[in-house]
């Protein structure tokens, strides 16, 4: 029995010994890579006091010069007075080449009137915005120093889901403090970050980690720390990183230009649902749905349709609509790009060369309502527009207002009151009554996609037709 016991101990003990040996050591990474991170500082100077200053209070009128003295003497002591105070934020950095260029968020120097780079050997050193780019959360700054240590920027594109990786950073301010994980998942879509493809990892990032390296097994950079999702502020598991190809094309621009350009096509487009891809005809969701071509884009002069769906870019496979506007983005302007779209079902092939993306998107204002009509066989009472609403939501023709939508697959699929519908598959809705007259030959039981505008922003929605 007693061997049995050693026996079993001996196993259990060499099981864990292996289980241990499995695990990365980051020692050595550490050792290596440390020193190229920084801390970053940042001071925004208080506003003026004349132009913040709440006013003096006023004391009773009749009052002793002495005692009227010795109530503001007081008030002075108390701090009743207007005191303006500068604005301090920390971040991370990293140095990418031994001349002093630093690489960090742009959301971490904005609005900075002074930015502090304290090395690993503790120098601080002032620092200059060479160029930021918001869309990609970029930011390259430059110290006067040489033979800094720097980082080796590595290819992110050889990631792999389940990959270990390390971050060194700032969180909270703890200065050179390490964690680690694995690739959760990879180019992540995020709101307010379509031209960046996110590494999604479990890595471990608090405020003040924004702008550290996120290093292979390598040790080689593959991003930078950007986001982290979360409902209570701090870590809850999902954290995301802008990849160092994407980084590195920013950052190439703004030296050359000191600022960056991106990609543009002139579409909006959205996911391809199981129902839309029912209605378009199509075995499985796949590819980016174009719901509006703006006037005078890359993708209007293409030839590029509403309804179109985008498959690949560049031979480039689009499985999502967040996979497109990186891939176009990062694109040189003027290259020439190919297109391959299925439209009513056949596939085609569309050349455009890359425009330049403009700095503010449209505006659009949301459509007046008006007087309830019957409802029709969708469950949806439209009218005409008027041309004060065509004016305001700059829908030049076609288009009825949706007035009501009663309970049933139209309310079910998220159609709502002041929505605009455009089209109904592949028909162009002119005015209500040539609505009318698609609906009542639509086929029962079967899924259509219908386009709507609202609130400035084109989007497709499945509906099944009522029997």
């Amino acid at each position: 029995m007693f061997q049995k016991i050693k026996w079993c101990f001996f196993l259990i003990v060499l099981f864990n010994q292996n289980a241990l040996a499995q695990l990365p050591d980051f020692t050595e990474m550490v050792k290596t890579n440390g020193i190229a991170v920084v801390n970053i500082s940042t001071t925004q100077k208080a506003p003026p006091e004349a132009e913040n200053a709440p006013e003096e209070p006023q004391l009773p009128e009749g009052m002793p010069p002495e005692m009227e003295e010795f109530f503001k003497r007081f008030l002075n002591e108390q701090g009743g007075g207007y005191v303006p105070r500068d604005t301090t934020s920390l971040g991370s950095g990293f140095v990418i080449s031994p001349d002093g260029y630093v690489l960090t968020n742009s959301h971490v120097v904005k609005d900075a009137d002074e930015i502090v780079v304290k090395l690993s050997d503790h120098r601080e050193l002032l620092a200059k915005v060479i160029g930021t780019d918001a869309r990609t959360d970029v930011a390259l700054l430059k110290v006067d120093a040489k033979d800094l240590p720097a980082v080796t920027i590595g290819n992110p594109n050889k990631l792999q889901v389940g990959e270990w990786v390390l971050a060194i950073g700032s969180p909270f301010g703890f200065e050179q403090s390490v964690t680690a994980g694995i690739v959760s998942a990879k180019g992540r879509s995020l709101p307010g970050g379509n031209y960046v493809p996110f590494i999604q990892t479990d890595v471990a990032i608090n405020p003040g980690n924004s702008g550290g390296p996120l290093f292979n097994m390598e040790g080689k950079v593959v991003g930078i720390n950007s986001q982290i999702y979360s409902r209570t502020g701090g870590f809850m598991g999902l954290s995301f990183a802008i990849p160092m190809d994407v980084v590195m094309n920013v950052v190439d621009q703004i030296k050359a230009t000191g600022k960056a350009a991106h990609g543009w096509l002139g579409v909006q487009i959205q996911d391809v649902t199981r129902e839309l891809a029912e209605s378009f005809g199509m075995k499985k969701p796949q590819g980016a749905l174009v719901s509006k071509v703006l006037p005078d884009s890359p993708a209007e002069k293409a030839g590029l349709q509403i309804g179109d769906i985008i498959t690949e870019f560049n031979g480039q496979q689009i499985e999502t609509s967040g996979d497109l506007p990186p891939m176009v983005g990062i694109t040189p302007i003027n290259d020439k790009a190919t297109l391959k779209i299925i439209r009513q079902g056949e596939t085609k092939t569309l050349d455009f060369k890359v425009g330049l993306l403009p700095d503010e998107a449209d505006k659009l204002a949301e459509a007046k309502t008006a007087p309830k009509l019957p409802h029709n066989r969708l469950g949806v009472n439209v009218i005409d527009l008027t041309d004060a609403q065509r004016e305001t939501l700059q829908i030049v023709k076609n288009g009825v207002l949706v007035q009501d939508v009663a309970k049933g697959t139209a309310k079910d699929a998220g159609i709502q009151r002041g929505d605009v519908i455009l089209r109904i598959q592949n028909n162009v809705v002119r005015d209500a009554a040539d609505f009318e007259k698609i609906v009542t030959k639509l086929p029962a039981g079967k899924s259509v996609a219908i386009l709507i505008q609202r609130q400035g922003s084109p989007v497709f929605l499945a509906i099944k037709v009522e029997k």
